[in-house]
């Protein structure tokens, strides 16, 4: 090989290991960092199918599931029943259930919703912003957020039931101060 074609080629092999860097970095960064128990939970603003913001702020002094998911994930699907049914159960007691649908067609989502009855808020993250914030990557993932904003639950593809739900609804608020009132 003379030097120009050994330039050219060094040249190239930077270059395509610039790329490959840029799209393993772009790749990680979407899942790189799961929020964590003990963290303060990434505070975030969503519109609801009624185009209502809301702001995980607002929910201070309640219990929130956080949780991430799509119409096309099945086991996404199977666990929102038992959601729904907390959500009626514990509700008027600061139980808040956030469903934040990733990437969809709003017109999906809401078919989805109005098939299953479902009364929770339901939160469009069409760029994925907030579930990059949270790590979230492949579906569903549920973050349990105490009354104080701090994340006491990271569940990554793991199915949601009534019982395991209200098992940890009675677990943070078994650790919240005395003041607290019960959900149960």
């Amino acid at each position: 090989m003379n030097s120009s074609s050994t330039a050219s080629l060094r040249t190239s092999v930077v270059l395509a290991l610039v790329l490959v860097a840029g799209l393993v970095g772009s790749a990680w960064a979407m899942g790189s960092r799961p929020t964590a128990a003990g963290m303060p939970a990434s505070e975030f603003s969503l519109t609801d199918l009624d185009g209502k913001s809301h702001k995980l702020e607002q929910y201070r002094g309640k219990i929130v599931l956080l949780n991430f998911w799509a119409t096309w994930c099945k086991p996404c699907t199977t666990e929102m029943p038992a959601m729904q049914t907390v959500y009626d159960q514990l509700r008027e007691k600061g139980f808040v259930v956030l469903a934040v649908n990733e990437l969809e067609d709003e017109g999906k989502v809401r078919e989805h919703i109005a098939a299953y009855k479902h009364t929770f808020p339901v939160l469009l993250d069409h760029e994925n912003k907030v579930a990059n914030q949270y790590g979230v990557f492949g579906l569903p993932v549920s973050v349990f957020i105490d009354q104080n904003g701090v994340v006491q639950e990271y569940i990554k593809g793991g199915l949601l039931t009534e019982a395991r739900i209200h098992d940890i609804v009675a677990r943070i608020q078994a650790a919240a101060p005395a003041k607290a009132v019960a959900l149960r």
